[in-house]
């Protein structure tokens, strides 16, 4: 695989060593590094991350939910530990690599609860008319995220809705300028665009040592999907319950976002909006996902041994 991931040591945003490893391959032959935790027969979830996130992203959710659920974490391709495939970005590729992942990380026929962050969620957005993610997906937690008009939306720059601010916005966010090293400044920068107000310091940290280790021709790669995103038809076309999470001050994917989602869903099973909290929910909210997910597991997932 790919370099060794950026990601705080201590703490509880420290990623825990998973109990097994493995690699998942994409259609177009894209390797993909899966980290699976907690027991083998427990009911299983899936966690995606988002965009320059990887899956040190999700260990509070790790901790906590692999006492008594197998979770299952991957990196998205060029993040992480999976290698990057320049030039191949797009939505077809997320679902490409979604449904590799649950193929090689559950039996046939096995489902499991899918949670996915930010571009997580597009991924499993872009992956909901795939037979693949029908055999294995129980149900969905689409975590700050949006299926389109990202940059139109988006409150990064400061400013009244418009061409101008969209195309600030997305200039900003494409950026081929290297994020560099972790700086005060640095962490300034982040917590204004991805976190709500009231994040502790910790917890900023957590981020920026995550988001600042992606490299950067993979962040503006990607950007450029996110740009020109249209996932409507996938979300019109997600079947499964479907429960919906956000923050009231983020500034990527706002809570217009997050209420047309619950809208268009064909079974939302539930629109939580958490206050002061910015984008990065999982690590500023981490109990909330964490309960979100927890619940839906209880609900619709059978334990492995159970399944038929």
């Amino acid at each position: 695989m790919s370099r060794r991931p950026a990601h705080v040591t201590e703490g509880p945003y420290a990623p825990p060593a998973p109990a097994r490893e493995l690699t998942a391959v994409s259609a177009d032959g894209a390797r993909l590094h899966v980290e699976v935790h907690g027991p083998e027969t427990a009911p299983a979830v899936v966690l995606a991350h988002g965009w320059t996130c990887s899956t040190a992203f999700w260990a509070a959710q790790i901790r906590a939910l692999s006492a008594t659920h197998r979770v299952i974490a991957y990196d998205q391709r060029g993040h992480g530990r999976s290698p990057a495939t320049p030039g191949r970005y797009s939505t077809d590729t997320l679902a490409d690599d979604l449904v590799a992942v649950l193929g090689a990380a559950l039996a046939p026929g096995e489902r499991a609860v899918v949670a996915g962050h930010s571009m997580g969620g597009m991924t499993v957005m872009a992956a909901a008319r795939r037979p693949e993610f029908a055999e294995h997906a129980a149900a969905v937690l689409l975590c700050s995220t949006g299926s389109a008009r990202l940059t139109d939306e988006a409150k990064v720059v400061p400013g009244p809705a418009g061409r101008v601010r969209s195309r600030l916005t997305r200039a900003v966010l494409g950026s081929r300028a290297p994020l560099g090293p972790v700086t005060p400044v640095g962490k300034k920068v982040l917590r204004y665009a991805t976190m709500g107000p009231g994040a502790a310091p910790a917890r900023v940290e957590a981020c920026a040592r995550i988001v600042h280790g992606c490299p950067t021709p993979v962040r503006h790669g990607w950007s450029e999907v996110l740009a020109e995103l249209d996932l409507d038809a996938g979300v019109k076309a997600l079947g499964v319950p479907a429960a919906v999470l956000v923050g009231t001050a983020d500034r990527l994917t706002p809570v217009v976002h997050a209420r047309g989602l619950a809208a268009a869903l064909p079974r939302c099973v539930g629109l939580t909006e958490l206050a002061g909290m910015g984008h990065m929910t999982p690590v500023e909210a981490p109990e909330a996902v964490t309960r979100t997910i927890a619940e839906l597991a209880a609900e619709y997932v059978p334990a492995k041994e159970e399944t038929p």
